[in-house]
């Protein structure tokens, strides 16, 4: 699917670019990490890095050309691809028509905002006179909302000149290097190693050794209070909002701050997750704007003096907490909480839109594996790699997708994609969860060459080391347990794909053959099938072929 590229933000400062020169023209194939054109913003000229592979189908603004932040610059996609509906859209004049409709919503969120008066305090923060830069967060592929801080490379007091890497950061499809763009001193680091960040949150300063970064810090804090009052336009949350500021008038001889109305000052979005952590906002102390409670408070308070509270009104419930640690040999209750990682977050997203969406249905065939077994063997006497069972696999599969293309498909909502490639999906377990790199148009390939890949795959899935484009693109998916000693699974399909295919291990079973009941080596594996898609005689049709290739692997080469 075609990747819209638009101009970055470079700098805080910037707010448009000049597209110094391309490096790349339209038609040229483009690797993730190939420079595509020098940008020169306010303050140097700096390399415009592309995060995908593909092929470049549109440039937009010429060499010269100033280009707003965000604004679209560049198309990058598969050769051939159609992407007319995306320069309808960038031609149409889209983004105009949202502007005008987002000035309404400006004006009924400006009458509430009067209430606080929060304004006039924040514009008095003057920072042009502060020279120090802060860095945010950037959205480092199409999809991503936040990014772990994996690892810092510069400390504070560190020198920094523009191109250094400061620190490793891994995105919802890989671990990416931060770079700074402008030269300078490292002033402040505000996120700790492990730490989850969205997309656009301070995460550093950089600048002149001695400014007062402090006072950029709170004018982006002021911004910040802004735009979450602007986000939270919900009337629900407003009316919950609303009643945890009444609730908290209520009893609060402890009120740090609060208005000419006895009500705590807080943001509608801290209001609302107080109230879903159990929190009162008058034991939280404010680090906004005239110690106005924001978000960030809530997340960091620890109710350590809750416990301290609840003990009077509760005398007598010392006695039942203490007496299971008067019983010798019984262990107390103990548990670890870890931070979700970006993937597993993925993993989470993905599966669950897929399982609750795709209407899924399965299907199992059993196959006798004794002449695969036999044909392997004969294989690596010749093959340059070991071939592995789960390399057939991939393989019969590729070549019964080619006989059956119903099965190589994908829902896109209003229409159905059947693919005339071939990409297959491999599930690889991780540590922090499930990688699925792809193995590009395996029905062409030899079985040691996808042996090959398949290896090359899984030991850059598992040292972190795949590119996004080594994992984008597949048209079938497999996942294999076989090796874990499971007999049978079902698997939930990796969108967009209509299909999966889970395979188990392989068993020795008593089987019948020719009316006497013998030992086979027997496999098992599902289907799983998007009912908009397949349906079950195209499914059962696609099974058949692959058994049919398993039992008798010369067909797999023919």
């Amino acid at each position: 699917m075609a990747e819209v590229i638009k101009m970055p933000k470079m700098s805080d400062t910037m707010t448009e670019g000049v597209i110094a020169s391309w490096l790349k023209k339209v038609g040229d194939s483009v690797n993730s990490g190939d420079i595509l054109a020098e940008v020169e913003t306010d303050k140097a000229t700096m390399e415009l890095e592309s995060y995908e592979d593909g092929t470049l189908l549109y440039i937009g603004p010429k060499d010269g050309d100033a280009v707003p932040v965000d604004a679209v610059i560049a198309i990058l996609g598969k050769e051939g691809e159609d992407i007319s509906g995306l320069l309808s859209e960038i031609e149409g004049g889209g983004a105009p028509a949202a502007k005008e409709e987002a000035k309404p919503e400006e004006k009924k969120e400006a009458a509430p905002a009067k209430k606080e008066a929060p304004a006039p305090k924040k514009a008095a923060v003057d920072t042009s006179n502060i020279k120090a830069s802060v860095i945010k967060m950037p959205k480092m592929s199409d999809t991503m909302t936040e990014g772990v801080l994996v690892s810092w490379l510069k400390k504070e007091g560190d020198k920094v000149s523009a191109g250094d890497i400061l620190a490793e950061v891994e995105t919802d499809k890989a671990t990416m290097e931060l770079e700074a763009y402008e030269d300078g001193t490292l002033l402040y680091i505000g996120v700790k190693e492990g730490d989850s960040v969205p997309v656009d949150a301070t995460i550093a300063v950089i600048g002149e050794e001695g400014s007062d970064f402090k006072a950029l810090l709170d004018a982006d804090s002021s911004a910040l209070d802004d735009s979450e009052e602007n986000a939270t336009t919900d009337e629900d949350i407003q009316a919950r909002a609303e009643t945890v500021g009444a609730e908290e008038t209520s009893g609060s001889g402890e009120q740090a701050v609060s208005n000419e109305n006895g009500r705590v000052k807080a943001s509608p979005l801290a209001k609302k997750v107080a109230q879903e952590k159990g929190l009162k906002l008058s034991q939280i102390k404010g680090s906004g704007e005239g110690g106005r409670i924001v978000l960030r408070d809530v997340e960091n308070f620890k109710p350590s003096a809750a416990p301290q509270e609840a003990a009077p009104a509760t005398k007598g419930a010392p006695a039942p907490k203490a007496a299971p640690a008067t019983v010798p040999g019984v262990p107390t209750e103990e548990y670890e909480e870890v931070n979700v990682s970006q993937m597993r977050k993925v993993i989470a997203r993905r599966l669950s839109e897929s399982l609750f969406t795709a209407p899924h249905f399965f299907l199992t065939m059993s196959i006798n594996m004794d002449k695969a077994m036999e044909a392997r063997v004969s294989m690596n006497e010749v093959s340059p790699v070991k071939i592995s069972f789960n390399d057939l696999v991939l393989k019969a599969a590729a070549v019964a997708l080619r006989q059956h293309p119903a099965v190589n498909s994908a829902w896109l909502g209003d229409k159905i994609r059947y693919n005339k490639h071939i990409n297959i999906g491999v599930a690889v377990a991780v540590e922090e969860g499930l990688l699925v790199p792809v193995v590009r148009n395996a029905d062409f390939k030899s079985l040691s060459a996808i042996s090959s890949e398949v290896k090359e795959l899984g030991g850059k899935a598992k040292s972190k080391k795949l590119q996004p484009g080594e994992m984008e693109g597949s048209t079938f998916s497999i996942s294999n347990l076989g090796m874990f000693g499971i007999d049978e699974f079902t698997a939930i399909i990796n969108p967009p794909n209509a299909c999966i295919l889970a395979v188990g291990g392989i068993s020795q079973v008593p089987v019948v053959k020719d009316g006497e009941i013998k030992i086979g080596n027997i496999m098992k594996v599902t289907l799983s099938c998007d009912h908009r898609v397949v349906d079950g005689a195209v499914g059962s049709a696609f099974l058949q072929t692959f058994k049919n290739l398993l039992e008798n692997p010369v067909r797999i080469l023919v």
